[in-house]
């Protein structure tokens, strides 16, 4: 495609593009594809909530349930003051899809409320967390839709959400709320999931691609959880050096390798890692197009286009944000031969150990460390091994192979639960 042609960047429209190509790919049954084009479920609340100043205010809220043949719905609640219905059915949609790449037993929910968590106080971050499990009622539970911390929400929001729902249903229930605090039910080994994971599928695509990740640079666009966790885990793991990274004032390359320590503290210090000692600032847009082996994309969605994909050299693409690459983007990675990692393939540590979090509170019995690293390792080799997989035998880009496999999953459970 010439680059000059706009692609459509609304989010669930780019959810469906993705499904329709993996359908045709693997001659879904169409009533199986009419089913999964659509969430089953979309709920929308309104939450008035006192504020400090005694006025009260009233926040939209959005709960959507994708799909549930495999299990209860799993996703995450955000908070965010530019929360749209669109963005919360592609990310449930998504969530479908990763809790099936990792086949786990749970299909894919979204939630989210309209709010600017920065501009409101702790109680009113309380009062506003408890009126959203007040509102869903029914619609959650241990066994019906396990919600978890996203954007702008936090384990204490979570605890907050499952003593609500506690409070409501009169009994013990910390298999609702995953994400949660240690002393509450929550998992060792949650914190760093999402990154931590996307450093074992990474491994795997390194093997494919004969490329030495200890002799690897590694640019990384995003500081939130993933992206930190993300300059920690590749410098740890593998010794890569990590020559770039940024946040939304901006990047910053050094080429003789980034410190996450030093990084850190300055990040604490100046709340901004621009203006690194010794480094040089770069733009986001900058950081895309490096000659790295390794681009971890951590922040936002639709940076990687058609645009720019012929100007990015990065051998691999790790996705750990939601979305980062458009669809026309993928067309061009492929064609160079570059291996993506799809983010509902690459960033679903988190769900993962969020699962195991759900099964150790339904279970009453808690793992070590050492135990959830060993089973998210094992769980997300085996996942980045079917996909690498599927894209060499059926010549497809590897998101697409990822739908195929994340696909064909759901649509079985449907069959079998004679949906179709």
């Amino acid at each position: 495609m010439a680059n000059n042609i706009k692609e459509d960047l609304d989010p669930f429209d780019i959810a469906v593009k993705q499904l329709e190509k993996a359908a045709k790919v693997i001659n879904l049954d169409k009533q199986a594809l009419d089913i999964l084009r659509e969430p089953m479920h979309i709920l929308t609340v309104r939450l008035p909530v006192r504020m400090d100043s005694g006025e009260t205010k009233t926040f939209t809220g959005f709960r959507v349930h994708y799909n549930n043949a495999r299990g209860p719905v799993k996703g995450g609640i955000r908070f965010h003051p530019q929360e749209t219905i669109s963005t919360v059915k592609a990310l449930a949609a998504w969530m479908t899809w990763k809790t099936a790449i990792v086949d786990i037993p749970l299909g894919g929910a979204k939630g989210g409320i309209i709010c600017d968590p920065k501009k409101l106080s702790v109680g009113e971050l309380e009062r506003l967390s408890r009126a959203y499990v007040r509102a869903l009622g029914e619609y959650i539970g241990p066994e019906v839709d396990i919600p978890a911390p996203d954007v702008y929400t936090t384990p204490q929001i979570m605890a907050w959400m499952m003593d609500e729902y506690e409070n409501i249903a009169r009994k013990s229930a910390p298999g609702v709320i995953t994400g949660k605090p240690l002393e509450i039910g929550g998992s060792l080994g949650r914190g760093d999931a999402t990154a931590r994971g996307g450093m074992f599928v990474l491994r795997e695509a390194a093997k494919r691609k004969n490329i030495d990740l200890s002799k690897a640079r590694v640019a990384i666009q995003g500081f939130g959880n993933a992206g930190q966790f993300a300059i920690k885990l590749v410098k740890e793991l593998f010794n890569s050096k990590v020559v770039a990274i940024s946040d939304t004032k901006g990047g910053i390359l050094l080429e003789s390798g980034i410190d996450y320590e030093k990084l850190l503290a300055h990040k604490n210090k100046t709340g901004s890692v621009v203006g690194f000692p010794g480094s040089k600032q770069i733009t986001n847009e900058d950081l895309l197009e490096l000659d790295v082996d390794v681009l971890i994309p951590a922040a936002i969605e639709n940076q990687l286009t058609e645009a720019n994909a012929d100007k990015v050299r990065a051998k691999i693409i790790l996705e750990l944000a939601n979305g980062p690459t458009t669809p026309g983007a993928d067309e061009i990675f492929h064609k160079k031969g570059v291996i993506l990692l799809p983010d509902f393939l690459a960033n679903s540590g988190g769900v993962t150990v969020s699962y195991f979090e759900w099964t150790q509170n339904v279970s009453g019995y808690y793992w070590d460390i050492d135990e959830v690293y060993n089973r998210l390792d094992k769980k997300l080799t085996k996942a980045t091994k079917e996909v690498l997989d599927a894209s060499e035998k059926l010549k497809v880009d590897t998101r697409t192979a990822a739908y195929t496999i994340s696909i064909k999953r759901v649509a079985d459970a449907m069959k079998a639960r004679g949906w179709y």
